[in-house]
C-alpha cells in the first residue's frame, strides 16, 4: 500500500519548488499591497467605532457619573435648600411669635403681667342711650310773681345750696300780700285784747256771755285770717316781712345744685310763669336707653346693665329703674333708664353711651383681660411670658363681656402673660416682621 502510494504520488522538481515558492511569494506580496492600498473603513470604522465605543463608554461613564453627581448635586442642593428653608422657616417662626425682652425692658415698656384664670363671664347685650337730667332732681325756678329784676346773684354753671337766693325783684303783688297779712296780725291782736277783756268781764259777771261769746267769734276769725295771709306767703316762697321792703321777693334754690340755666337779666320785667332758672342736682343722673323692640324681652325693671361712655374710657353699674310701656310712633323703640350716681360730675347731660344689659352669667374654665387679646394676621393671639420674653400663642376665644374674655383653646390655667401693655409687644413683632423680609 504505501509502495502504491508512493509510485502514484508525483515528485516535484526544484524548478516546480522554486516556481510555486514564487507565487507563494507573490501572493502574500500582492495580498499585502492589496491590504495597504485598500480602503481603511474596516479599519477607520473599526477604529471609529472602538473610538466611539471608548468615548460613549467614557461618555455614558461621564453622564453616569454626571447623572450621579447631579442627583448627589440637586440632592445636595435640595438638601441646602430644604435646610435653607427650614432655617428661614424656624428663623421666621422663631421671629414671628417670640419677642426677646428682658425684666427691665418689660418693666419700662408698661407691660403688666397676669396669670390666665376662670372667670364669670357676663352675656350681654349692648343698647344705645344718652346722659341726661334725673328730672326727679331737676327744678325749672319760675318767680311766681311779676315783677322787676333788681339783682340776680347766680350764676350760670354755678353751684348753688338749698335756700341760697338766686335773684330779687320788685313786687307790687307781694306787697299787696304782705300788707294783708300785717292788716290780719293787727285785727288778730285786738281780737285777743277784746277776748281776754270779754272773758274777765263775764267771770265777774259784769257783761253778758253774748258778748264774751262775740269777742271769742271774732278772735277764732282774726286767728284764720292771719294763717290765710301767712299761707299765701309761704305758697309763693316768700317771708312774711322783706329786708327793708314789703315788695321785696328773694327766690331761692329749692334743693343743692347746679345752675344749668339762666334766663333773667337785671332790670328785666319778668311774668309769673317764666322759666328764669333750671337748677339740678348732677349728683345723680339718668342713662336713657333706646329698646328696639325685639330687645323688649330681656330689659327689665331690676336687669343689671353696665354703662359705658363712648368719648372716653369710664364705666358704671347700675340697673333699670323704668321701661316705658309705649313704642315711638315713628321710632318703633321704647325708652328704658337707668340711674346712676354720678359724685364726680363725670357723667355729664348729652354724653352719648353704650348700655351692656347683662342677660346672663357663666363660670368659665380660662380667661384672660380683654385688653391682652391682639390680632396677628387677623388671627386672636394672647402673649404668653416664655423665659426670654413673650411667645405669641394663638388662642380660640368665647364669651366676652367688655372686661374678660373666655379661652376656649390655645392657653391653660395659671398660665402667665402680657395683660396690659401687649400692643407694644404686637408693634415689635411687626417691626421684627418687616427687618425679617427685607
Amino acid at each position: 500500500m504505501k509502495n502504491s502510494l508512493k509510485s502514484t504520488t508525483p515528485r516535484l522538481n526544484r524548478k516546480q519548488a522554486v516556481a510555486i515558492a514564487a507565487i507563494v511569494i507573490g501572493g502574500i506580496a500582492a495580498g499585502g499591497w492589496i491590504l495597504g492600498t485598500a480602503p481603511a473603513t474596516p479599519a477607520g470604522e473599526s477604529a471609529a467605532a472602538a473610538a466611539h465605543t471608548e468615548a460613549h463608554g467614557h461618555d455614558d461613564k461621564e453622564h453616569h457619573g454626571s447623572r450621579s453627581g447631579d442627583a448627589h448635586a440637586d440632592a445636595g442642593a435640595h438638601g441646602d435648600a430644604e435646610h435653607h428653608a427650614g432655617k428661614t422657616d424656624a428663623e421666621g417662626e422663631a421671629h414671628d411669635e417670640t419677642i426677646a425682652l428682658s425684666d427691665a425692658q418689660i418693666q419700662s415698656a408698661g407691660i403688666g403681667i397676669d396669670k390666665a384664670a376662670p372667670a364669670r363671664i357676663r352675656s350681654s347685650n349692648q343698647l344705645p342711650g344718652e346722659i341726661r337730667f334725673n328730672e326727679d332732681r331737676t327744678a325749672h325756678v319760675v318767680p311766681r310773681l311779676a315783677g322787676v329784676v333788681e339783682s340776680v346773684p347766680a350764676n350760670l354753671g354755678q353751684a348753688v345750696k338749698r335756700g341760697q337766693v338766686l335773684a330779687v325783684i320788685a313786687s307790687t303783688g307781694l306787697s299787696e300780700l304782705r300788707s294783708e297779712l300785717l292788716a290780719a296780725q293787727r285785727r288778730l291782736a285786738l281780737a285777743k285784747s277784746t277776748y281776754t277783756r270779754e272773758k274777765q268781764l263775764w267771770q265777774e259777771k259784769i257783761s253778758a256771755e253774748q258778748d264774751y261769746l262775740a269777742a271769742q267769734q271774732a278772735l277764732r276769725e282774726a286767728e284764720i285770717a292771719v294763717a290765710n295771709a301767712q299761707q299765701k306767703l309761704v305758697a309763693l316762697g316768700a317771708s312774711a316781712a322783706g329786708a327793708g321792703s314789703l315788695n321785696r321777693y328773694e327766690i331761692r334754690a329749692p334743693f343743692d345744685g347746679i345752675v344749668v340755666e339762666k334766663h333773667i337779666a337785671l332790670g328785666e320785667a319778668v311774668k309769673e310763669d317764666a322759666s328764669i332758672f333750671t337748677l339740678s342736682d348732677l349728683s345723680s343722673v339718668w342713662a336713657e336707653i333706646v329698646v328696639p323692640a325685639k330687645d323688649l324681652d330681656i330689659v327689665r325693671v331690676g336687669e343689671k346693665v353696665v354703662v359705658r361712655a363712648t368719648a372716653f374710657d369710664s364705666s358704671a353699674e347700675g340697673r333699670i329703674s323704668y321701661v316705658g310701656a309705649l313704642l315711638g310712633q315713628d321710632t318703633r323703640t321704647a325708652k328704658a333708664r337707668v340711674t346712676l350716681a354720678n359724685p364726680k360730675m363725670a357723667w355729664r347731660p348729652g354724653l352719648f353711651v353704650n348700655v351692656d344689659v347683662v342677660s346672663g352669667e357663666t363660670e368659665v374654665a380660662v380667661s384672660v383681660l380683654a385688653d391682652a387679646v391682639q390680632s396677628v394676621e387677623d388671627k386672636p393671639v394672647v402673649f404668653v411670658r416664655v423665659k426670654d420674653g413673650f411667645s405669641a400663642q394663638p388662642v380660640k376665644l368665647g364669651r366676652a363681656d367688655g372686661r374678660r374674655v373666655e379661652v376656649v383653646d390655645g392657653l391653660k390655667a395659671g398660665t402667665a402673660y402680657a395683660a396690659s401693655g401687649s400692643f407694644v409687644l404686637k408693634a415689635e413683632l411687626g417691626k421684627g416682621s418687616a427687618e425679617h423680609a427685607h
